[in-house]
């Protein structure tokens, strides 16, 4: 068994993890909201009461000022959600954030999925997994990676140069369950969910031939010694 080592606060960290045996864990529009609608919840002191949130509507609730949750646990800088795993980017802001945060959203969510589906056990592969994002050029590669992540579902060999640029761009444009939107700055309720310091440690604002660029780049990186 592996120790994970602790986080440290004010520092950036690239958190993910997927569904066990590489499961569905979003099977539809729905599922995606509920685990959104967590994710904005569960970022905070206050519990959240699961039996009380059911028939929350997501955007109702993100641009409703009288929800209350208590002091934030994490800075969610971004985050990429896929059918079978998915991607955040978090700072720790306090001692325990992360793995607190962590903990209620998964557990919420399993608790949601498996009353939903008839199920019971686990959903996801464990623990989550995490890099601490040690230095703004690693920062600016791994934000650019998973927001490309849902090039995935329409052009599996985007990694590798494939595809062509602008039908890339439209479709991860419109692609909902990703913070990528946000960080062009589209107008949602979901902007609610992040902070918006990612944005500040880019100088400008990459397009999205840069982001593949450097989404390839990290992509190499990682893989060259597999």
């Amino acid at each position: 068994m592996t120790t994970r080592p602790p986080f440290s606060i004010d520092e950036w960290y690239h958190c993910y993890n997927r569904g066990f045996e590489k499961s569905i864990v979003y099977k539809n529009e729905k599922d995606y909201q509920r685990f959104l609608l967590l994710m904005y919840l569960c970022n905070g002191e206050k519990r959240v009461h699961l039996r009380e949130s059911e028939g929350w509507d997501l955007h109702e609730t993100l641009l409703d000022p009288s929800v209350e949750r208590g002091e934030y646990l994490v800075e969610i800088g971004s985050y990429v959600l896929m059918p079978n795993h998915l991607h955040l980017i978090l700072r720790e802001i306090r001692d325990g954030g992360i793995p607190l945060f962590m903990q209620k959203l998964f557990t919420g969510y399993t608790m949601y999925f498996n009353k939903k589906y008839n199920r019971t056990g686990a959903l996801f592969s464990g623990t989550f997994k995490s890099r601490h994002i040690s230095d703004d050029r690693y920062l600016k590669r791994v934000v650019p990676y998973i927001f490309l992540n849902p090039l995935e579902l329409f052009e599996p060999r985007w990694k590798q140069g494939v595809g062509n640029l602008t039908q890339l761009e439209r479709r991860l444009i419109s692609y909902p369950y990703s913070s990528m939107p946000d960080f062009l700055r589209k107008e949602r309720p979901e902007k609610n969910i992040i902070s918006r310091s990612i944005e500040t440690m880019f100088d400008k604002k990459p397009s999205i031939a840069e982001m593949l660029t450097e989404a390839q780049a990290y992509y190499r990186e990682e893989n060259q010694f597999a």
